[in-house]
Formats: structure tokens, C-alpha cells, sequence
């Protein structure tokens, strides 16, 4: 059910690499349908948009009422709402340590120089049916920087309103708020809604659709696509811990990745076992067991060197380290999204609760690229005031390089600066 690479194998680097490039290659088809959806919408709007909810997602209503949304959240457990208002406290206690200072610097020639942080205006956030989770990582790092306009995409799940979404959101303070989801709800935060920057996870026709448009609009710095998750265990990890981490991530989305790193021959076994029962007493199973089948793998390493390369190589969104000794790997893993260590550290609990955000580079992104922050939510603009001295010594050696490039219009311009009146 799940593939194993044995990496005595010399080119076991290269058959991963192969194993990584089928799932973010994706299908050309989908391509070809999200290109037409977004092409669609971009032309026809609302029309386009109402189009694809009736057809893909049996919606024919796009924004909810304001007596709706309070209704649907009037319903809602009060165990949830105080676990919401629970995460909401750590989210918001830790992204406000991110806060950005401006950059003031001033030389002995009196010139000015500026680095201001400026917010976006505008932040379209995409939201998965029933994640209340999401809209919490995802706005509340944009309230803190002070975006003007929050605009909320969720979908309908069976039809119906998600009320803990909606409380997250009222909490929050989100005023925009649509019942859309997939490729057309990308295509209307872009061009109906038009905001500024468009964040948030989604499957592989969200994340499809935000990369055809960037460039329209803004995305974030990463690839926020299926989830994925790499555990590295050893002879003394607990079993179940490292059967359920695995599937926690399954259970998200078919094209979800898993991958269980170990020198341990005999935990190969046991787990190849515990997770063929465990996979039938969830009630994702049959999402859970496809994608273990289609993106679950298994690497049976045979030294640490081993395990520092595949994980850097694999880049995983979500790293356990969960082995004894887990110092020795942490200073020499650069690509991960975040990395829980221990026993005691779940990464389905830093989905939720712990703090940190859970909107991560999925496809190897993690190589140039890092979780949702602060700065996604912040534009920084150089603010530039040069004195006349400033402008008389700096031009003089900005003249030589601008002449040097064979760039005169340059060079004219800082020289009617300097000419002496």
C-alpha cells in the first residue's frame, strides 16, 4: 500500500526526486480547467462566478446575509467558540511579537535614507469548508499589520455555512465575506473583489489557480498547496505516535504527502501494519488511504548523513523529529516549513493552538521560502532625502559606474543635481 525506497541504493536521492516530481508536476488537464475557469471570470464576473458555484459546488448563493451569518453562528457549540477564542489568544500573542520597526539612518553628510514598512490595503483569504483554523492563521497575522480590507472565500460544506468559520470571522472583525470555493473563488478575489494579495491553503486547484494569478494579484512568497508532513523516528519511538501523525496528514486532502524517515527495520514493519488499522476507524479513510497510497512513502535510511539529505531534499511542510537524539539533526536542516521535536510535539497541534502558523511552503518551497507571517501582509518602501553635499559626494562615484554602463541619461540626471546654480 505505501512504497518503500531502500536507500542502500546509490542513486536513492535520484528515485525520490523522481517520486516528488510526479505529485507538484500536477495534470495538464487541471490546468487546462483552471485556466479556463479563472479566463472566464476575468471576462464575465459575477455571471462566470455564480456559473462554476452552481455547477462545481451545487451554490447559488455568493454572500451570505449579515442575519444569516449570525444565525449560522448562533448555532455553533460553545465548547468550539471557547476553543477558538483559546487559539485566537496564542496566535495573536505570538505573531504580535513579529512586529516590524521602520529603518531610520542618517550619515555626516545629513542624508536621509528611509526603509518604511507600509500594509497592504487589500487581502483576499482563502479559507477550505470547515478550517476555522485557517482563518485564524491567516487574518489575524493581517489585522496585526494593519491591512484595511480583509476579504473572506469560504465554501459552502454540504451546503451549509460553516459556523465556526464565521465566528472566527466575526471575532476577527471580517466584514466581506463569500461562500466560494475552489479555482472561481481564486478568479473572484482576483478580478471581481480585486484585492491586492490573495493567501491561504487550499487543494491542488486553489493552489493551481493562485499561481496563474500572481501577477494580477499577489500570492504568498510559497506554495500553500495539499499539505504534507515527514516523520523521522527510531528504535524508541512510540508506534502510535508516528501511525497517527502520518494519517493526520493524509486525512486532509487525496494529494496530501507522507513520509516516514528510519534506520529501523523493525518499525518498518510494525508501521506498515498499525496503519492498515488504523486507516479503517477514520471517517476519512477512504481520502486518507489514497493518498497514503499515491504520495505515501517509506525511506529505510542507513546513516544520519542519509537523513540530514533526504529531509533537506524533501523540504517537507511539516517535519517531526521525533527520536531521542534529536539535537544532533537540527542545526543541519535548512528546508523545512516548521519542525516539531519530541515526543511531546504533535504537528496536528501546531494546526491548531500552539502559536505558530500553519500556512507552510508545501512542494519543496521550503527551499527558498517560509511559513505565513507578518511580513507577507507588509509592502516596504525606501524613502530617499539627500542633502546637497550628500548628493555632490555620492554623485560624483554614481556618475563614474552610470558612464561606465554606458548609461548617460543616468548620468545627467545626477549631474543637474550637482551643477552649481
Amino acid at each position: 500500500m505505501i512504497k518503500v525506497i531502500n536507500c542502500k541504493k546509490k542513486n536513492y536521492l535520484d528515485i525520490l526526486k523522481k517520486f516528488l516530481d510526479l505529485r507538484r508536476s500536477g495534470k495538464k488537464t487541471e490546468n487546462k480547467i483552471i485556466s479556463k475557469i479563472l479566463k472566464d471570470i476575468k471576462k464575465n464576473k459575477n455571471k462566470s462566478l455564480l456559473k462554476y458555484e452552481k455547477k462545481l459546488s451545487k451554490n447559488a448563493q455568493i454572500r451570505p446575509s449579515v442575519k444569516q451569518i449570525n444565525k449560522v453562528i448562533s448555532s455553533l457549540d460553545p465548547t468550539i467558540k471557547r476553543a477558538i477564542d483559546f487559539a485566537y489568544k496564542r496566535i495573536l500573542k505570538f505573531h504580535n511579537l513579529q512586529k516590524t520597526k521602520d529603518i531610520f539612518y542618517k550619515d555626516n553628510l545629513n542624508n536621509k535614507i528611509e526603509y518604511k514598512y507600509v500594509p497592504i490595503q487589500s487581502v483576499g483569504i482563502y479559507v477550505p469548508a470547515n478550517l476555522p483554523s485557517t482563518l485564524l492563521m491567516n487574518a489575524i497575522p493581517a489585522k496585526i499589520a494593519g491591512v484595511k480590507r480583509i476579504v473572506l472565500a469560504n465554501p459552502k460544506n454540504k451546503g451549509k455555512l460553516n459556523p465556526a468559520v464565521l465566528y472566527a470571522a466575526k471575532k476577527i472583525g471580517i466584514k466581506e465575506i463569500y461562500s466560494m470555493g475552489g479555482a472561481q473563488a481564486i478568479g473572484s478575489l482576483a478580478y471581481i473583489q480585486k484585492v491586492n494579495k490573495i493567501v491561504g491553503p487550499g487543494n491542488i486547484f486553489v493552489a493551481g489557480a493562485k499561481r496563474q494569478v500572481f501577477g494580477d494579484v499577489g500570492i504568498e512568497g510559497m506554495i500553500a498547496g495539499p499539505s504534507e508532513i515527514t516523520v523521522l523516528a527510531d528504535s524508541k519511538t512510540n508506534l502510535n505516535q508516528v501511525t497517527t501523525s502520518m494519517i493526520g496528514q493524509a486525512e486532509h486532502d487525496s494529494n496530501s504527502q507522507c513520509i516516514l524517515i528510519t534506520k529501523n527495520s523493525n518499525l518498518i514493519k510494525k508501521f506498515k501494519k498499525d496503519l492498515k488499522l488504523k486507516l479503517k476507524d477514520i471517517p476519512r479513510k477512504s481520502i486518507a488511504s489514497k493518498s497514503i497510497k499515491n504520495n505515501g512513502l517509506i525511506l529505510k535510511v542507513y546513516n544520519d548523513r542519509q537523513i540530514i539529505n533526504l529531509i533537506n531534499e524533501i523540504a517537507p511542510e511539516h517535519l517531526e523529529i521525533n527520536v531521542s537524539n534529536y539535537e544532533k539533526y537540527i542545526n543541519k536542516i535548512f528546508n523545512a516549513g516548521s519542525i516539531c521535536i519530541g515526543k511531546y510535539s504533535p504537528m496536528a497541534l501546531s494546526d491548531y493552538a500552539v502559536g505558530t502558523n500553519h500556512v507552510l511552503p508545501t512542494n519543496s518551497s521550503a527551499k527558498f521560502s517560509s511559513g505565513l507571517s507578518l511580513s507577507e501582509f507588509y509592502k516596504k518602501i525606501s524613502l530617499i532625502t539627500l542633502s546637497k553635499k550628500g548628493v555632490e559626494k555620492i554623485g560624483k562615484y554614481a556618475t563614474y559606474l552610470a558612464e561606465y554602463e554606458e548609461l548617460k541619461g543616468h548620468a545627467l540626471s545626477i549631474k543637474s543635481r550637482i551643477n552649481k546654480e
